[in-house]
């Protein structure tokens, strides 16, 4: 399996493993299969529950057509709605574990999905291998939507504990200290916990002391250095964003 280093807005980069072609061929099928049964389920209830053939008689070529267009919308709008709902995600991706994301480090916008849902019609020529040989030659076995939007499919399944994520461990009797935090988004803080334990690991007190004093500025805080270190302030203000967004274990 390939990575792919994503540089964040804070000028960060984090690796994430890309998901590899198999898993997103297997993710396609099950969205497919899902396309499918909603197909032989809606024309099963128009032609033989309610019995609505008869209007199709009594219409032109171009009305009948309208309204298999009509009936047949939500399979081309699939990807591109759930995508958009599910955060990059369809139910075949969240099955597989897998994700679209942007390589910037900012969430996809939905003009990005639909960029990526425009490109499917040519990434699916020839019975997708168009779309196949893209994965195949691209660096981050992007398709062509993928690259033309700036986007890339991770996989979800990283081995993680909860040093990995936003989560951290913290008593019931907790007292946070900088309720600032909460304007902090869950990326941010998920930046700030993988940056700082990073920087722990190997002691680079540098990259400490350029963390705190970025999470001073952005939350425009003012900590008196003689109370705590720079190691207790970063601990302080993790748990603090655990304690108000409830994201305790």
């Amino acid at each position: 399996m390939s990575q792919i280093a994503i540089n964040t807005s804070q000028n960060v980069n984090i690796n994430f493993i890309t998901a590899s072609i198999g898993e997103r061929m297997v993710a396609y099928i099950i969205d497919l299969l899902i396309k499918v049964a909603y197909l032989v389920a809606t024309f099963y209830l128009f032609f033989n529950i309610f019995n609505l053939g008869y209007i199709l008689d009594s219409l032109d070529s171009w009305s009948q057509n309208a309204v298999y267009i009509v009936l047949t919308l939500p399979v081309a709008l699939y990807p591109l709605v759930l995508e958009s709902l599910m955060e990059g995600q369809t139910p075949g991706k969240k099955v597989m574990k897998i994700r679209v994301v942007k390589i910037d480090g900012y969430q996809a916008s939905f003009g990005d999905y639909l960029i990526r849902w425009v490109f499917r019609l040519i990434d699916t020529t020839f019975a997708g291998i168009v779309g196949l040989i893209s994965m195949i030659v691209s660096k981050n076995n992007q398709r062509l939507g993928d690259i033309a939007s700036g986007t890339a499919v991770i996989s979800l399944k990283n081995n993680i504990n909860i040093s990995h994520t936003i989560l951290e461990n913290i008593n019931h009797d907790y007292v946070p200290t900088f309720s600032q935090v909460i304007g902090l988004s869950d990326n941010d803080m998920r930046i700030i916990k993988d940056n700082y334990l990073k920087a722990l690991r190997i002691d680079d007190r540098q990259v400490i002391t350029k963390l705190s004093d970025k999470i001073k500025s952005i939350l425009k805080l003012e900590v008196d250095p003689t109370k705590m270190t720079e190691r207790q302030f970063i601990g302080i203000i993790i748990k603090d964003y655990n304690y108000y967004t409830g994201k305790d274990s």
